[in-house]
């Protein structure tokens, strides 16, 4: 009984390195899969939303949009930066025209 146990130890010792190597063997001929994640980012600022005056203060004006390819604001309106969002406001309304999300 311990011969035939320690043939058989034996041999699973001699005959792993060929499963193994095999089994490498298999995972090169397999084709690789490659998962694309979208990334979708969504802002809470809509189209023709007024911003009030408490909420213009927490943005920075955007001077050098060009910078930031963006094109120039038409006579009364301006860019700002709201978060990572760039917004197109109407100086005196105060009227959302235009959003750029996440540049």
């Amino acid at each position: 009984m311990k011969k035939i146990f320690a043939a058989l130890l034996s041999a699973s010792f001699l005959l792993s390195p060929m499963v193994v190597s095999q089994a490498s063997a298999d995972d090169h001929r397999r084709p690789h899969v490659v998962v694309k994640k979208k990334v979708v980012v969504r802002s809470h600022w809509k189209k023709g939303y007024r911003v009030n005056a408490s909420e213009r203060r927490r943005f920075s004006d955007v001077n050098d949009y060009r910078r930031y390819r963006l094109a120039p604001p038409p006579r009364g309106y301006r860019w700002v930066r709201a978060d990572n969002d760039y917004l197109l406001i109407g100086v005196t309304s105060g009227i959302i025209s235009s959003i750029i999300a996440g540049r």
